[in-house]
């Protein structure tokens, strides 16, 4: 795949970053006493709106299937990381074990696709 091949797969990668950080955000928001009306949750909303025009992008250039799991392993990967080093959280064995095979799907699918 070219260098210009690559560029949606980076932008789906970089929207799941957005999309972590909006998370971390309603997180925040989760543990304010009324959570629909604090700052968090407004920001939080904002961030995830603001990718709607970048998927537009993506979507002319991949295949939905691909979108999906390039998107929801590298959320999966981020999510994980913000978890276990901004909040703290654990992870057992079979956690780590479904990390692996989630990455291993992720080369599979760049590999044969």
């Amino acid at each position: 795949m070219p260098v210009k091949g690559y560029l949606p797969i980076l932008v789906t990668v970089g929207f799941s970053a957005v999309g972590v950080l909006g998370d971390y955000l309603l997180k925040l928001a989760s543990a304010q006493k009324a959570p629909l009306r604090s700052g968090w949750f407004y920001v939080g909303f904002a961030v995830y709106a603001s990718t709607a025009f970048g998927w537009v992008y993506v979507m002319r250039h991949l295949k939905l299937a691909t979108i999906g799991v390039v998107y929801s392993v590298s959320m999966i990967l981020l999510l994980t990381a913000i978890g276990a080093f901004a909040f703290r959280e654990s992870l057992n064995a079979y956690e780590v074990i479904g990390l692996v095979m989630a990455v291993a799907s992720l080369v599979l699918l760049m590999r044969f696709a």
